[in-house]
């Protein structure tokens, strides 16, 4: 009898493997698509940050003066390579989209207090990078960014044909709605949004209002990852995992059922863009792909997005393997 259960224990294995390996899948021959986190940037260099870390201060030593979430530094990132740009966001109170990533002032620039509640007439006149330092001494930037923080209109009319994954700061509906009156406004710049994430509710009122309009949100990608964690083995996709946006560290990969080739074929089959980003952590969601040898890790063949924090190297590189 035990010899049957031993067989029948093995037949199963054999049988999951078989589901999920990826050996005699056609290598795919896509390339990777880029997502500029928050444009060309200074990038933060101490430990890693929580919620309410101060990451203006220390940063890496400055190899150019761009600024995030600025115009130049979007222009940077195109330029650079990238397909998309991600930017933040935050609606004042006289009804302005600023683009900006924190929720208050006093990290990176010369004002203070919540950013949203801040009229956009002052947000306007700050210095976007008042508030970079090496050492909390010096700054670099105090001064160059006065006046630079962008509203999103003027993205939009700046980059024609550029895309943009927009993130929303708060859970505030009134931001979806806000982005909903303008893109209803001027349906061209409709195709400058690739996508909306961050609070749950301003992302599900532009997802429910502009179905075309793909969105994401941090709940969303954990329900799909436990249920294709409980089902995938069979090939099943789960409904959470559908006709989404999934946003993947690369050390979460490998455990995923079907990784590489097989579990990406499953998505794109369910209508699901795949991002692939740098390792997990706890405190502050994810990393990017922000090295040469990380990006060179990907599955070969990759044609998904790449989440990184630096285009300026990452976009380089895709050039130089495309050659």
């Amino acid at each position: 009898m035990w010899r049957l259960g031993v067989a029948v224990s093995l037949g199963v294995v054999a049988g999951v493997w078989a589901l999920n390996t990826s050996l005699w899948l056609p290598k795919a021959d896509g390339q990777a698509r880029l997502i500029a986190h928050r444009g060309v940037h200074q990038t933060y260099a101490g430990p890693p940050p929580g919620p309410e870390t101060c990451t203006a201060t220390p940063i890496e030593p400055a190899t150019h003066g761009l600024i995030e979430n600025t115009i130049p530094s979007m222009r940077a990132a195109f330029e650079a390579g990238a397909d998309v740009v991600e930017l933040d966001v935050h609606r004042t109170p006289d009804g302005v989209l600023a683009v900006f990533h924190d929720w208050t002032l006093d990290c990176r620039t010369d004002g203070s207090g919540q950013t949203n509640k801040t009229p956009w007439t002052v947000l306007k006149t700050l210095d976007m990078g008042h508030g970079y330092s090496l050492d909390g001494v010096t700054f670099p930037l105090r001064g160059s960014g006065i006046g630079a923080m962008p509203r999103l209109e003027e993205v939009f009319d700046t980059f024609p044909e550029g895309r943009f994954l927009v993130n929303f700061k708060s859970n505030r509906g009134s931001e979806g709605k806000a982005l909903v009156a303008l893109l209803e406004t001027r349906p061209d710049w409709i195709d400058r949004v690739w996508g909306v994430y961050g609070g749950v509710n301003p992302t599900a009122r532009v997802t429910e209002t502009l179905p075309g309009l793909r969105g994401f949100h941090r709940a969303g990608i954990k329900s799909c990852l436990l249920r294709y964690a409980a089902l995938g083995w069979s090939g099943h996709v789960p409904k959470a995992c559908r006709d989404t946006v999934l946003l993947i560290p690369d050390d979460v990969a490998p455990w995923l059922w079907g990784w590489p080739r097989r579990f990406l074929r499953r998505m794109d089959r369910a209508g699901t863009d795949v991002i692939m980003a740098g390792p997990f952590r706890s405190t502050a969601g994810t990393n990017g792909i922000d090295t040469v040898d990380a990006f060179t890790a990907l599955p070969d063949g990759f044609g998904g997005h790449v989440w990184t924090n630096r285009i300026e190297r990452i976009g380089p590189a895709r050039a130089g393997l495309a050659r």
